[in-house]
C-alpha cells in the first residue's frame, strides 16, 4: 500500500479494494474542494497533521453528520485497514477477509471521535487503531453467533436491552415495540426453559407452544401494556418474533451502502450529494483550534511524564515482562517460555501492573486536571495507557 503523505491525501481520499488487495486511492472530489476552501480561508497555510486533526474534530463537534466526519474517514482509512490485517492474519480459520472486516467497522467514525479526548493528548491514530480492533473482535463474534443461529436460539439467547435497541433501529414505535417485547418475554417464559443453553440449533417451536404464548400474551398484556390492544394468536406471535429476529440480525450486522452509490430516487446524484455542507469557518475556530492543540501537546508531555514515573516505580521483573509484551509483541506464552515463569504468572503480573499505571494517571487526572472518576472515565484511561505503551515501546509507529 502506498503511504499517503500530503494534508490533501490524507484527509481526502479512500482505499480502493480488490478482494482483499490495496489497487490505490480514490480522491473524494467534494472533500477536496471543502478542504481547499478551508485551507484558503487561514491567514497562513497549515501543513501540520495535528492541526487538521484538531481543527476537524472542532467541527465535527458543532456539526457531528457534517464533512468533517467524512475527512476523518477519510483520515483513518490505513489505521482501520491495518487493524483489520493484523486481526484476520492471526486467525486460524475465519469466513471473513481483511476486506470485509474494514467495511464492518469503517462506519464506526463516530464511536471513536465520541470517546476520543484530544485534551489528554494522545494520537488518534493509535486511539483508533484499538477502537478499530474491539469493534472487529466484537462484530465477528455476534456476527459468528448470528450466523450459525436459528431465530429461535437468537431469541432465547437475546438480552431485553438488545432488542428493544434493534427494534428502535428499524423505527418501529414506542407501542409497537412494547408488544414484541412482550411476546419475546411469553416466548421466553414458555418455550426457552425447555431446551438446554447449549443448543444453537433451536427448532421453532410447534402449534401448541404458539398457542400457549399467545395465551400468556393475551393474559399479560392487561398488566403489561397501555393501552392493551387487541388478543393476539399464535401466527400473531410467530410473526412478531421472526421480525424480532431480522431486526437483531440487521443491527448486529448492518448492511453496508457507498456513499458514492446511487440514490436510487427521483433525483440523479449520490448519497454523499445530500450530506449536510460544512459551513465555512472563521478566523476565530483557527486561532481557538491552534490554541488548543498547544494544550494538548503540554498535556501529552506531562501525562507521558506521569507514566514514564509510574513505570519506573515497577519492580524489574514486571517492568520487563510490559517490555517484552509491547516492544517484542510477544505473547504471554512466549514470555513466559523466555522467563522460565508460568504463563498464568505472566498474565497476572501484566496485569497487576497495567492497574498500577491506570491507578496513577487516574489519579494525576483527578488531581491535576480535575476530572471526576467514573467507570467510563477509567474504561477510557484503560485504552489510553494501551495507546501510550504501544507507542512508547515503539516510537517510530506513534
Amino acid at each position: 500500500m502506498r503511504t499517503r503523505q500530503s494534508i490533501t491525501e490524507l484527509f481526502t481520499t479512500f482505499l480502493q479494494l480488490d478482494a482483499d488487495r490495496v489497487i490505490g486511492w480514490a480522491v473524494d472530489a467534494k472533500l477536496r474542494r471543502n478542504l481547499l476552501k478551508c485551507q484558503a480561508s487561514l491567514s497562513q497555510p497549515e501543513h501540520s497533521e495535528n492541526f487538521w486533526i484538531s481543527y476537524w474534530y472542532k467541527l465535527w463537534q458543532n456539526q457531528p453528520e457534517g464533512l468533517a466526519r467524512e475527512h476523518f474517514s477519510a483520515y483513518l482509512q490505513e489505521t482501520c485497514y491495518w487493524s483489520a490485517d493484523k486481526i484476520i492474519s492471526n486467525l486460524s480459520a475465519t469466513q471473513y477477509t481483511v476486506s470485509d472486516c474494514f467495511q464492518m467497522v469503517i462506519t464506526r467514525v463516530d464511536k471513536i471521535l465520541k470517546g476520543f479526548k484530544p485534551n489528554m493528548g494522545f494520537n488518534l491514530n493509535n486511539y483508533a487503531s484499538t477502537i478499530f480492533s474491539n469493534e472487529i473482535k466484537e462484530m465477528l463474534r455476534s456476527r459468528n453467533e448470528i450466523d450459525i443461529s436459528t431465530n429461535w436460539r437468537l431469541l432465547r439467547k437475546l438480552t431485553q436491552k438488545r432488542l428493544v435497541e434493534s427494534l428502535q433501529n428499524v423505527g418501529l414505535s414506542a407501542e409497537t415495540i412494547q408488544r414484541y417485547v412482550l411476546a419475546w418475554k411469553c416466548y421466553q417464559a414458555i418455550y426457552a426453559p425447555q431446551h438446554p443453553t447449549g443448543t444453537r440449533q433451536l427448532s421453532k417451536p410447534d402449534d401448541s407452544t404458539w398457542m400457549a404464548i399467545a395465551r400468556l400474551y393475551n393474559s399479560e398484556r392487561h398488566t403489561q401494556l397501555s393501552p392493551p390492544g387487541p388478543e393476539c394468536d399464535g401466527q400473531t406471535m410467530e410473526k412478531w418474533l421472526v421480525a424480532s429476529a431480522k431486526a437483531v440480525r440487521d443491527y448486529f450486522y448492518p448492511s453496508m451502502a457507498s456513499l458514492n452509490a446511487s440514490r436510487n430516487d427521483d433525483d440523479s446524484g449520490e448519497y454523499q450529494d445530500i450530506l449536510p455542507q460544512l459551513k465555512q469557518d472563521s478566523l476565530m475556530t483557527e486561532i481557538i483550534a491552534q490554541e488548543e492543540l498547544q494544550e494538548r501537546k503540554s498535556q501529552q508531555s506531562l501525562i507521558s511524564n506521569v507514566l514514564i514515573a509510574a513505570l519506573n516505580e515497577l519492580d524489574e521483573e514486571a517492568k520487563k515482562i510490559i517490555e517484552l509484551y509491547y516492544s517484542q509483541d510477544l505473547t504471554q506464552q512466549q514470555i513466559a517460555k523466555q522467563l522460565g515463569i508460568k504463563q498464568y504468572t505472566i498474565s497476572r503480573r501484566l496485569s497487576k501492573a497495567k492497574d498500577s499505571l491506570i491507578l496513577k494517571l487516574a489519579n494525576w487526572s483527578k488531581e491535576s486536571l480535575h476530572i471526576s472518576l467514573n467507570s467510563l472515565l477509567l474504561n477510557y484511561i484503560s485504552t489510553v495507557l494501551e495507546e501510550w505503551l504501544k507507542a512508547y515501546y515503539h516510537p517510530s509507529s506513534s
